[in-house]
C-alpha cells in the first residue's frame, strides 16, 4: 500500500482546495521543528510537505487519485494495458522548509504565528490569536492594528524570489537508454540563524535520469540557490544535454548509425554489422542497389520512449558510399561494358 496523502494531512478525499490548504496550514504548524521537538517531527513535517506537493497541483492530484502513490510514481508492476498512461514518475525534490516559508510568505513565521510564553494550546487554525486578536475577523482585524500606509497594508520583510539558476545536465546515450541517478554538487550561500550573515556551504542534489528522457527536459529542486536577509533563495534548474556520442547521433528516440559501405557493395548488395547501445550487434542484408543517402529502418532499437520506456524509437542506418579516389583504365573500360548507360 502505498502513502495516504489525504490521511496524512488530515482530510477526507475529495477535499476542496481550501480545505487542502488550510489542512497543510494546520499540520505544517504542528509539526514544524521550530516549533515541535518531538522525536520524527522533521521526517512528519516532510511527509506532510510531499502530501500538499501533490494534492495541491491539479494534475499530480487526479493521477493519484486514480492510480495512488504506486502510479503517481511510476513504481507498479508491468502488464496490463494502460500502464503506460500514468506512469507518471513524480519524486520529491522540494524542501519543505522553503515550501513551508513561501506558504506563510516569510522565512520565520514563528515570530507572529507562536506566543512568545510558549502556549503550546494555542489554536493553530487561528494564529492571529497570538495577537490577542482571537476572532477579530481574520486579516480585517490584523491590519487594524497597524498604522495605515499609502497604497495599502505593507508587508514587513518582504522578500524578492531570484530568477531561477540554469545548469546543463550532460548524459551519454547509454545513460538515457538505462536510467541513471546523477549526484550534482552545488555551492551556495545560506543565511545563519541570525537572520543577517550568510555562510557557504555545499549540497549535493541528487537527479533521477528516466530512461527515455529527451534532451532539454528541466529538472528542478525549489529554493536551492543563494539566501541573504533580502531575498527568496532562486530555483535550480538542470536541462538535460545530450552528450556527443562516438557512434551515434540522436533524433528524438531514434538513433541514427552511420553505415559506409563501398561502391561495390552498393551495387551488388550487402551485409552490415551495427552496434547496438546493450552492447549487442546486428547484422542487417540488403540485395537492392544502395543509393548515396537511403536509409533503412530496424524498429525497436532505438532509445526508450520518455511517456512509455517499454516500447523504444528505432535505429536508422545512414548510408554513405564510399567512391574510389581513381580507375585505372581496364576497370573504366569494363565498367562502361557493364553498367547501363
Amino acid at each position: 500500500m502505498g502513502k495516504d496523502y489525504y490521511k496524512v494531512l488530515g482530510i477526507a478525499k475529495g477535499a476542496t482546495e481550501e480545505e487542502i490548504k488550510k489542512a497543510y496550514r494546520k499540520q505544517a504548524l504542528r509539526y514544524h521543528p521550530d516549533k515541535n521537538k518531538s522525536a520524527g517531527a522533521e521526517d512528519k513535517f516532510k511527509e506532510i510537505a510531499e502530501a500538499y506537493d501533490v494534492l495541491s497541483d491539479a494534475k499530480k492530484k487526479d493521477i493519484y487519485d486514480r492510480f495512488g502513490e504506486e502510479g503517481l510514481k511510476g513504481s507498479t508492476g508491468g502488464g496490463g494495458g494502460g500502464h503506460c498512461g500514468h506512469n507518471y514518475n513524480y519524486t520529491f525534490h522540494g524542501d519543505p522548509h522553503a515550501m513551508f516559508a513561501e506558504f506563510f510568505g516569510g522565512r520565520s513565521p514563528f515570530d507572529h504565528f507562536f506566543s512568545q510564553n510558549g502556549d503550546d494550546d494555542m489554536d493553530i487554525d487561528d494564529p492571529f490569536a497570538a495577537f490577542g486578536m482571537r476572532g477579530m475577523g481574520g486579516m480585517g482585524g490584523f491590519q487594524r492594528s497597524f498604522k495605515s500606509h499609502p497604497g495599502g497594508p505593507r508587508r514587513p520583510h518582504e522578500k524578492k524570489k531570484d530568477p531561477p539558476v540554469m545548469h546543463e545536465l550532460k548524459v551519454s546515450l547509454e545513460e538515457v537508454y538505462s536510467g541513471c541517478t546523477k549526484k550534482m554538487k552545488i555551492s551556495r550561500k545560506r543565511l545563519n540563524p541570525d537572520g543577517r550573515t550568510v555562510r557557504n556551504e555545499d549540497k549535493i542534489l541528487t537527479v533521477d535520469i528516466k530512461r527515455g528522457w529527451k534532451e532539454g527536459t528541466k529538472i528542478t529542486f525549489p529554493r536551492e540557490g543563494d539566501e541573504t536577509a533580502t531575498n527568496i533563495p532562486a530555483d535550480v534548474v538542470f536541462v538535460v544535454k545530450d552528450k556527443p556520442h562516438p557512434v551515434f547521433r540522436r533524433e528524438g528516440s531514434d538513433i541514427i548509425y552511420p553505415a559506409k559501405i563501398s561502391l561495390r557493395d552498393a551495387l551488388c548488395g550487402c551485409t552490415v554489422s551495427a552496434p547496438t547501445l546493450d552492447g549487442r550487434t546486428i547484422t542487417v542484408s540488403s540485395r537492392d542497389v544502395v543509393k548515396p543517402g537511403m536509409k533503412k529502418r530496424i524498429a525497436g532499437e532505438g532509445l526508450p520512449l520518455s511517456k512509455c520506456p517499454e516500447n523504444r524509437g528505432d535505429m536508422v542506418l545512414d548510408f554513405t558510399v564510399k567512391f574510389p579516389e581513381k580507375l585505372g583504365q581496364t576497370t573504366r573500360d569494363a565498367l562502361r561494358q557493364i553498367l547501363p548507360p
